[in-house]
């Protein structure tokens, strides 16, 4: 609300808030937020103790449910370790996951899908800068996977047994310095190219907003070279 020009200060901002219904603030990282003003708006008179009460029991009563303050013992997750979590029906069903949520949005001469028993007997480049970066594979709000259960393009093909050649073309997706060069070359001898672009978080996250849905960089021109 202060960002927008509705209230001038922290404390008004708390008082709107708190007569609104809201009680739970999103002040993760920060050394001064609206919430700690209560204590000054209630001593003001701007809102009422019993107002406060009101908005804190269901808060409370939430986590108390989720059992948030029970005894680690009481809590049956925390017994789960990496060989539930990686168990291989939780890993399967994962696999089903990632495997319907593809949107395909063009399939010409019917290229796709590409099968493992096919591609022993041809030269895959995977290139640009989502193409082996386990870092930037995941967006805003991602978990923070163990680094040997992240599979990038180039490393799932290269598991398959395929003849795969990689060029990232540019290291990060701001993709700022880009090699033609170093492109051409892996791509000039292959039979398949698959080109790995897009945004990552350090393009565009919460409060990283773009003003426009073009490829960041030299992107649009690795895209180019690669159909080339």
């Amino acid at each position: 609300m202060l960002g927008h020009h509705y209230t001038h200060s922290f404390l008004e901002t708390a008082v709107a808030s708190v007569n609104a219904g809201c009680n739970l603030e999103l002040s993760y990282g920060m050394k001064n937020n609206v919430f700690m003003h209560i204590p000054q708006a209630l001593a003001m008179g701007n809102i009422t103790l019993q107002m406060l009460r009101d908005r804190v029991r269901p808060l409370f009563y939430t986590r108390m449910r989720l059992g948030e303050f029970d005894p680690p013992a009481m809590n049956p997750y925390s017994s789960l370790d990496l060989s539930v979590v990686q168990s291989p029906e939780h890993r399967n069903l994962s696999l089903e996951a990632a495997v319907k949520s593809f949107v395909l949005l063009k399939n010409v001469r019917d290229t796709l899908p590409l099968r493992a028993r096919d591609l022993s007997g041809q030269r895959i480049a995977v290139v640009g800068p989502f193409a082996d970066n386990p870092r930037v594979l995941f967006g805003d709000y991602a978990p923070v996977p163990e680094p040997q259960y992240i599979y990038t393009p180039r490393r799932g093909l290269e598991m398959l047994g395929a003849n795969v050649s990689f060029a990232s073309g540019c290291s990060e997706p701001r993709c700022q310095r880009y090699s033609r060069a170093e492109l051409v070359r892996v791509v000039g001898t292959a039979d398949v190219v698959l080109v790995c672009l897009g945004t990552g978080v350090d393009v565009e996250t919460e409060a990283k907003d773009r003003s426009n849905l073009s490829l960041p960089g030299h992107q649009l021109e690795l895209l180019q070279d690669a159909v080339q």
